[in-house]
Formats: C-alpha cells, sequence, structure tokens
C-alpha cells in the first residue's frame, strides 16, 4: 500500500507537531474529488480547510498559474512589484465592504494577515491592547496564538505569548452568553484590566470557524461598531475561513451592514496558493511609515495570478448564489438527518455552504459529544469522504464543499456520510 510507505516515510523526517488527520497521500483532484496514490477516490468536503472555494485543479486557474510562471516567478514585492499585484489590490480594494476608500498589503497566510492587522492597528491608535473572544481561531504565530482563544491543541505548551491581549465571552447559546453578557464582559474589561483608551483593536470572526462554526448576533457586531467609534478602537474583521463567497456573501460582515476598519482574508482567494491580504480603510492602512510591513514573499506574482483567475470564476460561475444553494440542500438533507437521530444531532446551521452539525449525548446539549465527532472523522475516508472537524468542544462536524460542486456529489456525499453516522451509531 503506497499510503502506508509514505505514511512511514513521513513519520520518520516530520515533526511530531505537523501531523496529518488521514494517512491518505493525495495523487490527483478534480473540483471536488480527490483520489490517492492507492487509487481510492474520495468526495472532499473540507477543500484544504476551505481554501479551494473554486475547487481543485480549475482550468482557468490552471492557465493563469502556468501563463505567470512562464514571465516570471518571483522578483519580491517591495523590489521590483508587479502589475497582477496592483490589479488585484484595486479588486479587494473595491470588493470590501464599506464606502470608505481602502488600500492593502499582501502576505503569505491568514496568521500573517491577523499579525499585520494588529501591527497596523497599534501604530495608527498608538495604543497597545487587543481584545479577542473565547473560542476564535486566528493562527499559529506567537501573536495570533495569543489571540485564539482555545488552549489545545493551538496554545499547549507554547507559552508565554504577548502581553496586553484580553479576552471576552463569545455570544451564543453553545457557550450559555447572551449579547448581553459579552457586551457587559467588554464594560468590564474596561473597567477592571485595560482602559479603552489604551485598546488598539477589537478583532472578530463574523463566524467562528474552528470555535464551532458560530455566528455572532448582527446586533452584536453592530454594537461592537459601535465600542469601537466611541472610544477610537480599530475595529478588525477577520474572514480568513468566512470570504470569497462562503458564507452566501463575498464577505460575511456584508449580513450586517458593518464596514470593519480592516479585514484580514486568505484561504479562499487564490485556489490554493499561498496568499493573504489585510484590507482596510486609507487612513488607518497608512499609519505604518514605509518599509514597516512586508515580507520576501508576500504578494506573490504566481499567487496573484491565481487569485485574479478567482474572481472571475466567481463572478463567471455565480458561485456567490451557488454558495447559497449548496447551503440550502446541506442543511435541507442534514435536517433529515437529525430527525432521524434527535438524542445525538443538537443542531443543523449554516451561512452559506458554510455548514455544521454539532452532536450531543442521549438528548443533552450539555453533553457534547466529542467521542462520535471522533469515530467519524476516523472512519470517514473508509466511506469515499474528507471530513474535517471543530468546536470549542470538539463535538461539531464542518462541512466545506466547493462552491462548485455539483448537487449529485453533494448527494453521494452526504449519501455516505447518512451511512457512516448509521453504521457508528449500531456500534
Amino acid at each position: 500500500m503506497k499510503n502506508q510507505a509514505l505514511q512511514d516515510r513521513k513519520n520518520k523526517v516530520f515533526a511530531r507537531g505537523q501531523g496529518n488527520m488521514y494517512p491518505v497521500f493525495v495523487d490527483h483532484a478534480k473540483n471536488s474529488e480527490v483520489w490517492d496514490v492507492d487509487g481510492n477516490r474520495y468526495i472532499d468536503f473540507g477543500m484544504g480547510i476551505a481554501v479551494c472555494n473554486t475547487g481543485h485543479a480549475h482550468p482557468k486557474i490552471v492557465e493563469a498559474v502556468k501563463a505567470q510562471v512562464e514571465k516570471f516567478s518571483h522578483t519580491c514585492l517591495m523590489v521590483n512589484p508587479y502589475e497582477v499585484a496592483v490589479e488585484l489590490a484595486e479588486k479587494l480594494t473595491k470588493l470590501a465592504p464599506g464606502t470608505t476608500e481602502k488600500k492593502a498589503i499582501f502576505l503569505n497566510s491568514g496568521a500573517e494577515a491577523v499579525e499585520n492587522a494588529v501591527k497596523i492597528a497599534r501604530a495608527y491608535t498608538g495604543k497597545r491592547g487587543i481584545i479577542a473572544f473565547n473560542g476564535a481561531f486566528h493562527g499559529r504565530t506567537n501573536m495570533t496564538m495569543g489571540l485564539t482563544g482555545k488552549m489545545a491543541p493551538y496554545k499547549n505548551s507554547f507559552g508565554p505569548f504577548p502581553s496586553e491581549i484580553y479576552h471576552v465571552p463569545f455570544p451564543g447559546a453553545a457557550y450559555g452568553v447572551s449579547v448581553e453578557d459579552s457586551l457587559k464582559a467588554i464594560k468590564n474589561l474596561f473597567k477592571y484590566d485595560i482602559s479603552s483608551d489604551d485598546v488598539a483593536a477589537i478583532i472578530v470572526e463574523p463566524v467562528q470557524g474552528e470555535g464551532g462554526f458560530y455566528p455572532a448576533p448582527i446586533e452584536f457586531l453592530q454594537a461592537l461598531r459601535d465600542i469601537c467609534d466611541a472610544h477610537n478602537i480599530v475595529m478588525i474583521a477577520d474572514e480568513i475561513q468566512t470570504g470569497f463567497g462562503r458564507t452566501g456573501k463575498m464577505f460575511c460582515m456584508e449580513y450586517s451592514n458593518i464596514e470593519p476598519d480592516l479585514m484580514t482574508v486568505a484561504k479562499g482567494i487564490a485556489g490554493g496558493y499561498p496568499l493573504s491580504a489585510v484590507v482596510g480603510k486609507q487612513e488607518i492602512m497608512d499609519a505604518p511609515v514605509a518599509g514597516g510591513l512586508g515580507g520576501t514573499y508576500g504578494g506573490s506574482p504566481v499567487a496573484c495570478a491565481a487569485a485574479l483567475a478567482v474572481q472571475d470564476i466567481m463572478k463567471d460561475e455565480d458561485l456567490i448564489n451557488r454558495s447559497n444553494e449548496i447551503g440550502t440542500l446541506f442543511h435541507t438533507r442534514l435536517t433529515a438527518l437529525q430527525a432521524q437521530y434527535p438524542e445525538l444531532i443538537s443542531d443543523v446551521r449554516n451561512k452559506g455552504a458554510m455548514i455544521a452539525i454539532e452532536l450531543m449525548s442521549d438528548g443533552d446539549k450539555d453533553k457534547p459529544n466529542a467521542a462520535l465527532t471522533k469515530e467519524i472523522i476516523a472512519h470517514a475516508t473508509a466511506y469515499g469522504l474528507i471530513l474535517l472537524s471543530c468546536g470549542f468542544n470538539s463535538n461539531v462536524i464542518r462541512f466545506l464543499p466547493a462552491l462548485t460542486i455539483s448537487d449529485a456529489l453533494v448527494n453521494e456525499g452526504l449519501d455516505k456520510f447518512s451511512a457512516l453516522f448509521a453504521d457508528l451509531v449500531k456500534k
């Protein structure tokens, strides 16, 4: 078996910390299907953790990347810039929510985008404190681990973390926290831990990703906007997992009619090529001195070319509307599954094609079923599926299908998932 042989080789040379969920090594992939080195086929409901919104190996992205590589692959955006980066920045600044004039910077990963958003906020305000939320995930660098509101496995044994980071409860029924509770916690923070006059930014995911696909209530986001306006605090929207049509809008903040000051984007931006960005209000983005932002590979011309192709695909194939259609189909099928297993599935939720089911034990929502969640993930490939889990209590199955997936593949995949679920419950 080639998969096992490759896993054995990997285990000898990769650090344990960079493990892999499945001992399945990819040979090739197309749209929403993946084939491993042993010839097995899988329906991909994870898409590289919401990266390949336009599917695997989309022909237009392949063509754009080939054309760019034939010209040049790297010069460093800070040394000799190039038109594909300028064109992409022009498009992103127009797509970003709100009417304020925007600017952008390009980086490599979501964590880098968050890190730089914090730098920009501090440079603009001259203040130090950053407020984040319990259950949040913002990355794996030292700063972004500090912002992340979940200990295992992301923060365990990696401290100390940067100072002047403060966490407050995120509102949601799963946490037993109301909007009023969360807002009161921020007010108390200003009283007891750090003055509002010394807070540079509040960072929030419009839908918590790793935290469990919990949406931030619209009234909560609007209240955060008011707090930021009242105290000269920069509002950072982390749209790394929610962006580029994933939630049925180009960016999820559009649902709340909120214009964030800064927005971090990555994942779905470039169809699988490493690229991220911070997009924000011009005055704030220009606060750091010249040379204060950047990186050797940030804004790779190859990744920028792929990202421009992604924008064309989204428009030509109407992928934002398709995201909502996919979400409706998943929700219908998964709600029917919930009706079959009301004692095990406590919730089915989606925002566009960002879909989740939450698992419980004995019909009790206060008893998260992490064990069944783990079993589902462990057996998924035996049923021809690639699945992901998440959740503050590790009891959520998340579905992140390509926005280019067909109804037939959705239904085939959910048939497989239903069979997997039924077989595990019988044991």
